[in-house]
């Protein structure tokens, strides 16, 4: 982020979309093993992962984020920040900022919960609660990440938002989560029992449209640091990136159907065009 850093950014009231989900995407393109998730691809092709950063800057991510679990390794290789991601246990959560004051010199923390099926974490702090105390705490960032998509995490981002006087975070999933299925843990493949998590997933994959409806809601809630987590990619942050107006590269590339041999304006109406398109889906 030249020129302006994370706090000067979020207090003159601008906002920062973040790209997440890099080890996902990394185990889709064969890079990375679905189970222990452990990211050997840093080591065995530092090339893709530099590319992939590339990608999703281009796609409208104002934050990049390093593949490390130490402190000292951020700090040393010139951080602007320390993103600090808890799975629904608040003792982690204060853990980790107390870990960044310590170790981080002086660097901003930025610390998200991912909130368990109900609106508790694990250990019994309501989640509004947990934000607001590591707000208190010193956290210059708090708010939701993963676990839960676009639709089962705008409520509990609600209750943060009234609770802190600070900048929120958002990031969720980009699948559809449900009142019955409130995390990606517990989606089952559409039309069967079956668990999708991890595997399966894919079928459980918001549209474009529930990713911009999403970053609109956030948008009028006032979250400034907004993104996707585990799954996300390039055409879902670009998406975001339009609604708050972050001037992504890839939205040059934003789709224009008005243009399609199909259903583009100057073919619609042309009858060699309309007979071809439904002989095509009539065909036996």
């Amino acid at each position: 982020m030249p020129g302006k850093g994370l706090l000067e950014r979020l207090k003159n009231g601008e906002s920062l979309v973040v790209a997440e989900g890099y080890i996902f995407e990394f185990e889709r393109r064969g890079y990375l093993k679905s189970g222990s998730f452990v990211p050997e691809v840093v080591l065995d092709h530092p090339e893709l992962v530099k590319s992939l950063h590339e990608e999703y800057v281009h796609a409208g991510s104002d934050v990049v984020l390093a593949f490390t679990e130490q402190i000292e390794w951020a700090v040393e290789g010139g951080a602007d920040f320390i993103v600090a991601e808890t799975f629904g246990e608040f003792g982690e959560a204060m853990l980790a900022l107390e870990s960044i004051k310590q170790y981080g010199k002086g660097l901003p923390a930025v610390i998200t919960l991912s909130v368990p099926m109900t609106m508790m974490m694990h250990d019994g702090i309501p989640v509004d609660e947990a934000c607001k105390r590591l707000e208190d705490a010193g956290a210059d960032v708090v708010g939701l990440n993963c676990g839960r998509g676009p639709e089962t995490i705008i409520e509990p981002l609600k209750l943060v938002r009234k609770a802190c006087r600070g900048p929120i975070a958002a990031l969720p999933v980009p699948y559809r989560t449900n009142d019955n299925q409130v995390t990606f843990f517990s989606l089952t493949v559409p039309g069967t029992e079956k668990p999708a998590f991890p595997l399966d997933l894919s079928s459980c994959y918001c549209t474009r449209e529930e990713i911009r409806k999403f970053a609109e809601e956030c948008k009028n809630l006032g979250i400034q640091y907004v993104g996707l987590c585990c799954g996300n990619a390039p055409h879902f942050l670009r998406e975001v990136a339009g609604v708050y107006g972050t001037p992504a590269a890839a939205l040059k590339y934003s789709p224009e159907m008005e243009k399609h041999f199909i259903f583009g304006d100057e073919k619609k109406n042309d009858p060699y065009f309309t007979k071809t398109y439904k002989d095509a889906i009539t065909k036996k």
